[in-house]
């Protein structure tokens, strides 16, 4: 709509002035009003638009400039240019804008009537004219005020709805950024699925090619799956069959096992009393007992070396050596020349310490029954006395010399015997005969320098013992194994040519038993002498000098003694040579005194070793001849 300015009225000279409507349409405003005044202006003076006071709010306001402001267009008041483009709600306004338009339309057909102007003299004409016209003005002001607030209203909504909409717009914007940002992502996913799909489309014939080989093959494996079924159930049926004898076989194992089990046991039972019926007639005797051992090959020891050593399945006591020499006729042929030997027993090299302690238990056991007991061993260097009496450096219970086993049952067997009123104290001691000098080896230092002597206990008796020896009492296995570790760490050894660790001195273990039964009155007392002897060397072998050298002329020497006190107790000869030697004097009561006596004769099984081996197994043949004579049992009655 175009703007009316009401001061344009009061121009003067009738200038005229055109109002446009929507449509274009022009109204000259002037011309009405210079007809109305042109009557009066001869009688009455002029009046300026200044000399007329307008109301501030009418003066200061251009309704039409407000109302195009807003977004809307005025429209002529009379009934023929309709109403207001834009909507103006509420009932009150409408009638408001009805009710002004209805008075400001006399007032326009008055303009249109009045056909002349006023005289100038006329004023008061004038000014009713310009009152008429002011109200007008007013009228068309009150209208476009209430159109400007309807506007504002209607600007204000809008204002909302387009921050909401704006809101809306940028709300609408991010999904769209979204969707796009999915649809790029789609579209990647997309082409990368056209693309597997067209690998999976050049891979399928090979693949449609694999599922027809392999149906193929599916119905070869049937076939094949169904003539095994057949089998299977063939060879069921035979397992049943098989099942079914196999346990009739089983019972009857199970009965030959028991058979099997009782004849053992009989067997045991036979060799036990063989054992017994043997050691009873050697006692009656008086024979030495002597049980061979052959030692097993050690690690980077040829397995063909024992070819000269035989032994016989069906008799355990009898050991072969055997030897090819030239013969005698001149013929390139060489003769065998075998040597047999029988003892009490003889060990093949697969025999454990328990098996060997088996056929000395007895004996063992006789020492706490009031027996003097003497066992040892005997042989060359290296053919493994110290083992069989000891055992190795690091003890397990299958490597358990003789000495800890005899400990243990005599230990044992006293704890059996309490039962029965039987009490026993043991007392222990270690030496050693080193350069034919006795050496306590449970001393400490300070003690090394004491001298001992081998002497009787009395004129009356003919036990004899070592002066200044450490006798230890003991009560425990444990306190025993104590002993026999310290023993051990203190006797002499060194390496040799023949052996890395060769014992260079005899060592001598003694339990000295005495028991007593207050209920019966009884007391006993005896000694159980287990000896390590140190082992024979030829010079030429074990190439000793200097220390060694002086060792191994007293180690042979000593052993050269004992085989003539072996040789003149065979003789029975009026005077046996035990005090040539601490050896044969120390084991004096034990060879031909009151006592029951076992060797042990170990024997190398190297056949380089074999004139070594021979002349231990003669001197272990003739000990075993020796007759010494039945042992007493020292026990006697108190009451």
């Amino acid at each position: 709509m175009d703007n009316v300015d009401v001061c344009e009225e009061f121009q003067p000279r009738g200038k005229k002035r055109r109002l446009q409507d929507g449509n274009n349409e022009n109204i000259n405003l002037a011309a009405v009003t210079n007809k109305n005044m042109s009557m009066q202006r001869s009688r009455l003076p002029q009046l300026s638009p200044k000399q007329i006071q307008m109301p501030p709010a009418v003066a200061s306001t251009n309704p039409a400039g407000a109302v195009k402001k807003a977004g809307c267009n005025t429209v002529p008041l009379g009934s023929s240019r309709g109403r207001l483009a834009q909507s103006i709600s509420g009932k009150a306004m409408k009638t408001r804008v009805a009710a002004v338009a209805k008075d400001a339309a006399p007032s326009t057909a008055a303009k249109g009537a009045v056909a002349k102007r006023r005289p100038a003299w006329d004023v008061k004409g004038k000014l009713d004219d310009t009152k008429k016209r002011l109200s007008d003005c007013v009228g068309k002001l009150q209208v476009a005020e209430l159109q400007r607030k309807q506007f504002q209203e209607s600007a204000d909504v809008l204002g909302k709805g387009l921050s909401h909409a704006t809101s809306r717009v940028k709300e609408l914007e991010g999904k769209l950024w979204t969707a796009e940002s999915q649809l790029q992502s789609r579209e990647s996913e997309l082409g990368q699925l056209r693309h597997d799909n067209t690998v999976l489309q050049q891979v399928l014939p090979l693949r449609e090619a694999q599922i027809s080989s392999l149906t193929t093959e599916v119905k070869e494996l049937s076939a094949t799956l169904k003539d095994t079924k057949s089998t299977l159930v063939y060879t069921q049926r035979q397992l049943d069959e098989k099942a079914a004898c196999a346990n009739e076989q089983q019972k009857l194992i199970g009965t030959l096992e028991e058979q099997l089990q009782h004849m053992e046991q009989a067997l045991t039972n036979v060799e036990q009393e063989r054992r017994r019926l043997h050691n009873a007639v050697q006692e009656l005797k008086g024979n030495i007992r002597v049980i061979c051992r052959v030692r097993p090959l050690l690690d980077g020891e040829r397995h063909n070396d024992m070819m000269h050593i035989q032994f016989l399945p069906s008799d355990e006591k009898v050991i072969t050596l055997t030897k090819e020499q030239e013969s005698r006729n001149g013929n390139s042929r060489k003769d065998v020349v075998k040597h047999d030997f029988s003892f009490d027993h003889v060990l093949q090299p697969v025999a454990k310490q328990e098996e060997v302690f088996e056929d000395i238990s007895q004996l063992v056991q006789s020492a706490l029954d009031g027996y003097n007991v003497c066992i040892f061993a005997y042989g060359q260097s290296g053919s493994g006395k110290t083992y069989t009496m000891e055992g190795p450096d690091e003890l397990t219970p299958e490597t358990k010399g003789m000495i800890p086993r005899a400990v243990e049952q005599i230990f044992a067997t006293a704890r059996r015997l309490e039962t029965m009123g039987w009490l026993y104290k043991f007392t222990a001691s270690f030496l050693e005969i080193y350069n034919e000098t006795i050496c306590d080896l449970l001393a400490t230092k300070s003690q090394k320098a004491v001298v001992y002597e081998i002497k009787q206990h009395s004129n009356k008796s003919e036990q004899l013992h070592v002066t200044n020896l450490l006798y230890v009492p003991v009560s425990t296995v444990e306190e025993v194994n104590k002993l026999i570790a310290t023993a051990k760490m203190n006797r002499s050894v060194a390496k040799t040519a023949m052996n890395h660790q060769s014992s260079r001195s005899h060592s001598v273990f003694q339990l000295h038993i005495k028991g007593s039964n207050s209920a019966e009155g009884l007391v006993c007392g005896s000694t159980l002498c287990l000896v390590d002897l140190a082992g024979s060397e030829r010079l030429e072998k074990s190439c000793s000098t200097g220390k060694r050298l002086k060792e191994a002329q007293a180690i042979n020497t000593s052993l050269s003694w004992l085989g003539l006190v072996i040789q003149s107790l065979s003789k029975k000869e009026a005077h046996i040579p035990y005090r040539n030697s601490k050896l044969t004097l120390l084991l004096q009561n034990s060879l031909g005194g009151n006592s029951k006596t076992l060797m042990f004769v170990n024997v190398s099984p190297l056949e380089e070793d074999f004139h070594e081996s021979l002349n231990t197994l003669r001197f272990a043949s003739q000990v075993n001849e020796c007759t010494i004579g039945t042992a007493q049992m020292n026990r006697k009655c108190v009451l």
